[in-house]
């Protein structure tokens, strides 16, 4: 059905707004990274800097611990990005197209943890890997969260969509389970893997609770944690903590600006699956 005009204007404008709303905050942040210490919460509210300090950003970018903690976060999101679409995307096909005793039962012991808040089971995980030994290292960040019960489902979910036709040809042939998964499945995969990707690569980049729990090595320092801390290390510089946070939402921000195609593909199937 054909837009009336008032219809496309109506449509352009709501775009524009909800547009309007995403960018602000990141557009205030980055310019409050020009401002001083007292400027960003001054009163009146002032858009853009008396004076523009660009100084702001050249002191976090040398701050070594803020390099540092940048460094450790994008290489440990990079080690848990792969690890959980590998585990996961096993698990998906496993449950989607093989049978082996007891699958129901253990597929509604896979999905439970997705209807149980986290911080519901903080205090207990903590414990686990308190007595593990798994405080002040990577792994503690790392292992705890690979298992994901929303990428098992959402990437079963997109297993069960390719034509059964395709699989029993190539068992016909004389393939394995193992050897349908890599050359059959996985191919098919990158749209649901790069919103499963970026949905694994962002939780570990914003997670602050958990890093402030199990991380007290400097070394292995967050950049969450790192800006979280920042205030009470670092007094009230305002600027300079805008400057951080913008700096720190960069590497995402140029992810998903590259990966943007395969996350509305990846939308997209979802819907229609």
């Amino acid at each position: 059905m054909k837009k009336t005009p008032v219809q496309r204007t109506a449509s352009a404008v709501l775009v524009a707004l909800i547009a309007l709303s995403v960018l602000f905050p990141m557009a205030w942040m980055a310019i409050a990274g020009f401002k001083g210490k007292t400027e960003v919460l001054r009163s009146p509210f002032q858009f853009f800097p008396d004076m523009w300090r660009f100084d702001n950003y050249l002191d976090i970018a040398k701050d070594p611990q803020f390099s540092k903690a940048m460094a450790v976060t994008f290489i440990g999101a990079l080690i848990f990005t792969a690890l959980s679409l590998i585990v996961n995307s096993m698990a998906a096909y496993a449950f989607a197209r093989l049978e082996f005793p007891g699958k129901r039962l253990w597929w509604l012991y896979c999905i439970l943890p997705m209807f149980i808040p986290m911080m519901a089971i903080l205090l207990t995980s903590f414990m686990v890997v308190s007595k593990l030994g798994m405080l002040n290292t990577m792994a503690v960040l790392i292992i705890p969260g690979v298992a994901s019960a929303a990428q098992m489902f959402f990437l079963r979910q997109f297993y069960l969509g390719v034509p059964i036709a395709i699989e029993e040809a190539a068992r016909i042939d004389g393939a394995s389970a193992w050897q349908i998964f890599v050359r059959i499945f996985l191919p098919q995969s990158g749209a649901p893997f790069a919103v499963m990707g970026i949905t694994a690569y962002l939780a570990y980049w914003n997670a602050y609770v958990w890093p402030i729990l199990t991380i007290t090595d400097p070394n292995l320092m967050q950049i969450m944690q790192f800006l979280g801390t920042f205030r009470s290390e670092r007094g009230n510089d305002w600027g300079l903590l805008m400057a951080g946070s913008a700096l720190a939402s960069l590497p995402t921000i140029l992810l998903l600006l590259f990966f943007q195609r395969f996350i509305v593909n990846g939308v997209r199937i979802s819907g229609i699956k």
